[in-house]
């Protein structure tokens, strides 16, 4: 149970961090190209996580590694959801980007059911179904008001998904402290490439904003806003750190609702500092793909079981 409750606490902080992400990231999208702000946070979190994280688990040792594909597969996962997701992000209202994203914990589980053969019965088959529609709503592909860009928080959301239950798979062998530190890595190594080879804006010429954001020229952060960088450094760090505590310590399908937390939190940030109030579908998708996420947990408190996977033995 402690340990239970551990991780359900680590997935509660890590959305609060994530969603401080999300705002500074749609924040700093009008002035600077996501490789910057990528490479900026990342720069902050490392240290963040060096000077703090690593020494509290016992020093560097803890970041060595018997699985460093699973770190790779991991490292691509996340860089490809933070390149879909907030590019999105800087194109869509907050909240509706973000509620399109929770189709995080409805991939989760299908693909926990298809690769760690964790057991779904029929109410969480149910509550997919509903979560699905609840994104359908959402997105209203068809509709007169549907955005193409609608399309890149589900992919982010599936790389997300991916990076979670590649978590999950390392089955407690893993610290804390290494699962942070490879896909931050990552993205110090491609944020710097892509900033090395189209800093000057070469590509930015172009009538998609996604193109635009990603490739804009490299500016110098104003001193106003250096600040900003660390709190999204230390946002970073300390999220990374709590969603792969949250992954290693509870199963993938109990945790992940419990990262809902991000949607009240996106409505306020978009109210407070975008004057964005979400409109009646996004609402109702949010209800139904939350409704479902708390129906799943519920279910999973009622009918506590063994695992059904082998616990995790010592990585010693």
């Amino acid at each position: 149970m402690k340990q239970t409750t551990l991780g359900i606490l680590a997935a509660l902080g890590a959305g609060f961090c994530f969603s401080v992400i999300d705002v500074i990231f749609k924040l700093m999208s009008g002035d600077y190209p996501l490789y910057e702000v990528v490479f900026m946070r990342s720069v902050m979190a490392m240290i963040v996580l060096l000077s703090v994280l690593v020494p509290l688990e016992g020093g560097l040792h803890t970041l060595r590694t018997r699985k460093p594909k699973l770190h790779l597969f991991r490292s691509l996962a996340v860089l490809f959801a933070n390149l879909t997701f907030f590019t999105g992000l800087a194109i869509l209202p907050i909240a509706e980007a973000v509620a399109i994203a929770f189709a995080t914990p409805l991939i989760v589980t299908l693909l926990s059911v298809i690769f760690l053969k964790e057991r779904v019965g029929p109410w969480r088959w149910g509550t997919l179904v509903v979560g699905f529609i609840g994104i359908i709503v959402i997105m209203r592909p068809g509709a007169d008001s549907f955005q193409p860009a609608a399309i890149l928080p589900l992919f982010g959301a599936c790389g997300y998904a991916t990076l979670h239950v590649l978590t999950r798979s390392a089955n407690g062998t893993e610290r804390g402290t290494a699962l942070s530190f490879y896909p931050l890595l990552g993205f110090l190594i491609v944020s710097a490439v892509v900033g090395l080879l189209f800093g000057q804006g070469q590509l930015a010429q172009s009538s998609s904003p996604a193109v635009e954001f990603i490739f804009r020229a490299w500016i110098w952060p104003a001193r106003e806003d250096w600040p900003v960088f660390a709190i999204l450094g230390l946002a970073g760090s300390f999220g990374g750190y709590c969603i792969s505590q949250a992954y290693r310590l509870c199963e993938a399908t109990l945790v992940a609702p419990f990262e809902y937390i991000a949607m009240p939190l996106a409505v306020l940030w978009g109210v407070l500092f975008f004057q964005e109030w979400p409109d009646f579908a996004v609402w109702l998708g949010s209800s139904l793909i939350i409704g479902a996420g708390l129906v799943s947990v519920w279910r999973e408190t009622l009918h506590r079981r063994a695992p059904s996977r082998p616990r995790p033995r010592s990585a010693g």
